[in-house]
C-alpha cells in the first residue's frame, strides 16, 4: 500500500496538521536532542576556528617583531 492510498480519503487537515502534530509529539524529544547536538558542535567548531587564527595572528605578530625589532 502507498502512501497516497493511505491519505486518499483524509482531509486535508488530517495530512497537513495531524499527523506531523503526532510526529513530532513521539520523536520531539529525539529531534531536540540532535538539533541541539548538531548546534554544540558549530559552535564548538565556531570557538575552535577563532583560537586557532587567534593563535596564529599572535604568533605570527611576535615573531616578525622580534626579528625585526621596530615592535609595534
Amino acid at each position: 500500500m502507498a502512501r497516497r492510498e493511505i491519505f486518499a480519503g483524509l482531509p486535508w487537515w488530517v495530512k497537513w496538521v495531524a499527523v506531523p502534530l503526532i510526529v513530532l509529539v513521539v520523536f520531539g524529544g529525539l529531534i531536540t536532542t540532535i538539533i541541539g547536538f548538531v548546534i554544540g558542535l558549530l559552535f564548538k567548531a565556531l570557538i575552535l576556528v577563532a583560537l586557532v587564527a587567534g593563535l596564529i595572528f599572535l604568533v605570527r605578530k611576535f615573531t616578525s617583531s622580534s626579528s625585526s625589532h621596530d615592535g609595534w
